[in-house]
């Protein structure tokens, strides 16, 4: 699954940078064996289901029978599985070769199960579990679930299904847990005008009168219930052919052409995975399924054989899409069928090991996005990917990668940067430390031991292990089993005889404990003298001495494969200041992101980071002018309601970024690179909301000539263009940019406009928007993410109206982002009332289990109060030094 944003992408280009961490968990003993988690109980297991349907989109209902196979274990007067929001009108129990036997059935919502019970216990054997059953079509992406769009030729409504992470027992009765996989027959009775789509190929189709036809698909492999999926609308579908593979892509009629490049990039990725995992993809087809709408919890979904993509992260429309987007259309693609092997063929046992499917899909989508489109240099994403995991792992409510999950709710937590962004960060550091070649030699090993089966954490390090001859358990031990970073040390570096010598101790980076005792990783240190070798060493028990070729600044994490933070004394920070722009780019990176964490923590002065910033060079590669404007703008936002100390570092900023931009211009030029046309972008929108008067100027000319001159808000910037209006908007401005919205037809356009109403600096506007969301004008799914859009200029009116307004919310997002969505809208604030407003909506509204979200928004608002009283004064004075 690709996560999703709480905000979009629009709301993201023109917001400060926003730093959150995950609550407590205690760290996990080092331990080989894990203990499989079950909320059913052991004693019957299914084998196979036989799944019929017959979808009402127009009532949101749907009637259904089951035919399950199970295998009774133990002796048991009853049987439980998960269903949720089912009403059952029979049920049997039949043994092979026996009469059937009519069960008794009792529905617990709370617990989201139903039990079958039998007037005799049951013998051991092989049964076959019958039910009749009524369910509901939502309006959200869980279960079964309706999504309204416009098209030209009217309103449309298209059904889907989203099931992970505990979601299918919406739709079937089921063992709706990972480690349970069966097989799966789904027929449905649709419309025979409507297009239904499934995991597998369409086995045969028969008339069932009234306009309806019957629809009954191949048998899935043996998988998971979360992978299950169905889809029913007015779609189109193209296909090509990987190798033995059909490729697909569906769309709503007419967009089949906005997904080409989406349906060639899955025949080159799926060939190269084909051969990376040593096990060829073993589906008969492989859809990417596009539909409008989007969701609070994520953007992708990897059901085998029929990923489901929302538009946003799978169409290119010529008229808004822009080369981040292709980009990103790419990596999606490149994480969900990664998942195809990782997560779908080989399955983690309990959410515990989520990481298993997220962390390895995300590590896969980055090598090969990196290896597939090289001129697109996204290597240096890395490092970013690097701190977003390091923004939640610095706070005290950090939690291991293998987590310990026992509720729903506490599952559908565990889809976090920690499990995503931590997990990928990790694996690269192990494969850095085995070698790439064994570490794929490890990888397909795994995938022919656990194929089809369930697998905890050990069972990939020991393939490793096998694999590369070289031990990797402990050390992957200490950075999967404990939270935390490590914080690397340089004690000093002295030169002799043509080797700088390193004396390293090891501690713990914290943004909130400066006086915790650290805990103690094996990390994995490369370093490098400029225009040297690297060298390497373990760091083991706290402290290592390191030897490394030349003299001179020595880069501590070169390449920035490990997961660590590296503190410098002062003078070997001015000595890599000095050579800063000698520097390889992604060490020039490395060095920015923690100049950055250690300034705001306290272990630095948090001005160093502007000393780097002073020492970029003009021609610096466009990814770090694009990572120095993103920090720009975070800092700006500290400023927010003082407005003469905001000017002076706006004035500074502006400065800092202007020639960057004049460089890159509004115009394209023939041949430039694509992190160009990317910077571009970001460089338009961050002056814009630094206030840069001739960048407004300029966007506000093109926005009212765009009518007149089509080419004065062309594709690329067309929507950049809208951000910095909207964002800078009056209520006249406020007011065309609603009439455009109302007037579009085209979902992912229309879409993006509503978050644009959201974005407004002004708080009438932004209170317009709130409004507005909880209306039914926007669409269901579209009211959620207007929400958290206003929350990133006005947290506080966000939050309030939010909770004000809770049972109408509730409707508008989707059930596995109820528990951190309230909390993340308060999470950028400066206001110190805002701690005990989310706390008293914790206790009053969340178990007290399913809190980490919470506490991750209190913590985040106080080390940002922390930051702006304690850091921001040396901000200050560093400008008033420079001439800001």
């Amino acid at each position: 699954m690709r996560r999703s944003t709480l905000v979009s992408a629009i709301a993201l280009a023109f917001a400060t940078a926003s730093l959150s961490a995950v609550a407590a968990v205690p760290a996990a003993k080092h331990s080989v064996e894990q203990t499989t988690i079950t909320q059913l109980p052991r004693s019957v297991r299914p084998t196979h289901y036989d799944v019929a349907v017959t979808p009402h989109a127009d009532k949101l209902a749907f009637d259904g029978k089951v035919a399950i196979k199970v295998d009774v274990l133990e002796s048991t007067s009853s049987i439980t599985l998960n269903a949720l929001g089912m009403s059952f009108s029979e049920a049997t129990l039949t043994p092979a070769g026996g009469k059937a036997l009519t069960a008794k059935v009792a529905v617990d919502e709370e617990k989201q199960t139903a039990t079958f019970s039998f007037d005799k216990p049951l013998a051991k054997g092989s049964y076959t579990l019958a039910m009749t059953y009524t369910g509901k079509i939502g309006t959200q992406a869980n279960g079964l679930f309706a999504i309204d769009y416009d098209t030209k030729a009217g309103k449309k409504r298209a059904l889907y299904t989203q099931f992970e992470n505990s979601d299918a027992r919406r739709f079937i009765p089921s063992w709706d847990e990972p480690n349970y996989k069966a097989t799966f027959n789904l027929t449905a009775t649709v419309p025979a005008d409507q297009m239904a789509v499934s995991n597998m190929p369409v086995a045969k189709k028969s008339d069932a009168g009234n306009g309806l036809v019957t629809v009954q698909f191949q048998p899935s492999p043996k998988m998971s219930t979360y992978l299950l999926f169905f889809g029913l609308g007015d779609f189109d579908r193209a296909t090509a052919m990987a190798g033995k593979t059909e490729v697909g892509v569906v769309t709503q009629k007419g967009l089949l052409s906005q997904a080409s490049f989406a349906l060639d990039s899955a025949k080159t990725i799926l060939a190269e995975y084909n051969d990376y995992f040593g096990t060829p993809y073993p589906l008969p087809k492989l859809d990417n399924i596009a539909s409008p709408g989007r969701s609070q919890f994520f953007g992708a979904m990897e059901n085998w054989g029929a990923i489901y993509t929302f538009e946003y992260v799978l169409l290119l429309d010529p008229t808004i899409s822009t080369q981040a987007d292709k980009q990103n259309v790419f990596s999606v693609q490149a994480h969900e069928m990664a998942h195809q092997w990782f997560g779908d063929l080989v399955t983690m046992r309990w959410w515990d090991d989520l990481w298993l499917n997220e962390g390895f899909a995300s590590w896969m989508e980055a090598r090969t996005t990196e290896k597939l489109h090289p001129e697109w240099n996204t290597k240096l994403e890395q490092v970013d990917v690097r701190e977003g995991a390091m923004g939640r792992d610095a706070i005290a409510t950090t939690h291991p990668i293998v987590q310990h999950v026992e509720t729903v709710e506490q599952a559908s937590q565990a889809f976090d940067a920690i499990t995503y962004s931590k997990g990928q960060a990790v694996i690269g550091m192990l494969e850095g430390y085995v070698g790439s070649d064994a570490w794929r030699d490890g990888v397909r090993l795994y995938m022919k031991q656990h194929a089809y089966g369930n697998t905890v954490s050990d069972d990939l390090w020991r393939a490793i292990e096998t694999a590369s001859k070289k031990p990797i358990t402990d050390v992957a031990h200490d950075f999967t089993l404990q939270p935390g970073i490590p914080l690397i040390k340089v004690d000093s570096a002295t030169c002799a005889g043509g080797k700088t010598t390193l004396q390293l101790s090891q501690g713990e980076f914290t943004r909130d404990r400066p006086d915790k005792k650290p805990l103690s990783w094996r990390v994995p240190v490369i370093a490098q003298a400029l225009g040297g070798a690297p060298a390497r060493t373990l760091v083991t028990g706290g402290k290592a001495t390191l030897e490394v070729p030349g003299c001179g600044a020595v880069v501590v994490n070169a390449g920035q494969s490990g997961y660590y933070r590296t503190l410098y004394g002062a003078e070997q920070f001015a000595a890599l200041k000095d050579s800063f722009a000698k520097l390889p780019p992604i060490d020039q990176l490395g060095m920015l992101g923690d100049t950055w964490a250690l300034g705001m923590a306290g272990l630095r002065p948090s001005s160093d980071f502007l000393d780097l910033v002073q020492a970029t060079p003009k021609d610096a590669d466009p990814q770090i002018w694009g990572d120095i404007a993103g920090d720009l703008s975070g800092l700006d936002g500290y400023y927010e309601g003082d407005a003469a100390r905001q000017a002076a570092f706006r004035k500074f900023a502006i400065a800092k970024l202007g020639p960057a931009f004049i460089r890159v211009g509004w115009e394209p030029k023939e041949g430039e690179a694509y992190p160009v046309k990317i910077l571009r972008t970001q460089l338009i929108g961050t002056l814009g909301n630094l206030g840069d008067p001739s960048v407004l100027k300029e966007a506000r000319r093109r926005f009212d000539a765009q009518d007149k001159d089509p080419k004065a808000m062309p594709p690329a910037l067309r929507r950049t263009i809208l951000g910095v209006v909207a964002r800078n908007a009056d209520a006249a401005t406020w007011d065309r940019l609603h009439a455009m919205a109302k007037a579009e037809k085209t979902p992912l356009v229309k879409d993006q406009l509503y978050t644009l109403l959201s974005i407004s600096r002004d708080k009438a506007l932004a209170q317009k928007a709130l409004d507005l969301a909880l209306t039914d004008e926007p669409g269901a799914t579209n009211s959620a993410g207007m929400i958290s859009a206003v929350s990133m200029q006005h947290p506080e009116l966000a939050f309030d109206f939010a909770v004000a307004h809770k049972a109408e919310v509730d409707k508008k997002v989707d059930s596995s982002a109820s528990s951190r969505y309230y909390p993340q809208l308060a999470s950028r604030s400066l206001d110190s009332a805002m701690v005990g407003k989310v706390k008293a909506y914790a206790e009053k509204y969340l178990a007290e289990g399913s809190r980490r979200d919470a506490d991750t928004a209190v913590a985040n608002i106080e080390y940002r109060i922390k930051v702006k009283n304690e850091r921001m004064p040396a901000i200050d004075a560093w400008l008033k030094q420079h001439g800001g």
